[in-house]
C-alpha cells in the first residue's frame, strides 16, 4: 500500500478515486507514567513513556486506515493527514486519515 501525504504520487496516474479511509485508536495514560511525565516536567527532557505510547498509537491508527483501504479495493493513499482530540482527562484519540485510490 502507497502512502503520501500529497495529492498526487510521482511516477504514477490515479485511475480511480475510492474515497475516504480513516483509522483511529484511543489510548489512556497510565497513573505511574503520569507521576513521573510530573517529575521530568520538573527538571524537563522528553517523557519517553508518552513518546512510546504516542507512536504507537499513530502506527495502529495508520494500520486500520490501511486495513481499510484495502477492503474498499484500493492500492494507495493520498493527502495522509494525522489528527488527535482527548477524549477525556486521560484519554486521546489518535486519528490517521486521506484519500483511498486505485493507482496504475
Amino acid at each position: 500500500m502507497l502512502l503520501t501525504t500529497t495529492g498526487t504520487i510521482e511516477g504514477r496516474k490515479i485511475i480511480k478515486t475510492i474515497g475516504l479511509v480513516r483509522g483511529n485508536t484511543i489510548r489512556a495514560r497510565h497513573v505511574g507514567n503520569d507521576i513521573m511525565a510530573g517529575l521530568r516536567n520538573m527538571v524537563g527532557g522528553e517523557i519517553v513513556n508518552y513518546t512510546k505510547m504516542m507512536a504507537e498509537s499513530r502506527e495502529q491508527a495508520l494500520d486500520r486506515m490501511i486495513e481499510e483501504a484495502q477492503r474498499m479495493g484500493a492500492n494507495a493513499i493520498v493527502e495522509v493527514r494525522f489528527s488527535t482530540s482527548m477524549i477525556m482527562t486521560s484519554a486521546a484519540e489518535m486519528l490517521a486519515y486521506g484519500t483511498a485510490v486505485l493507482v496504475e
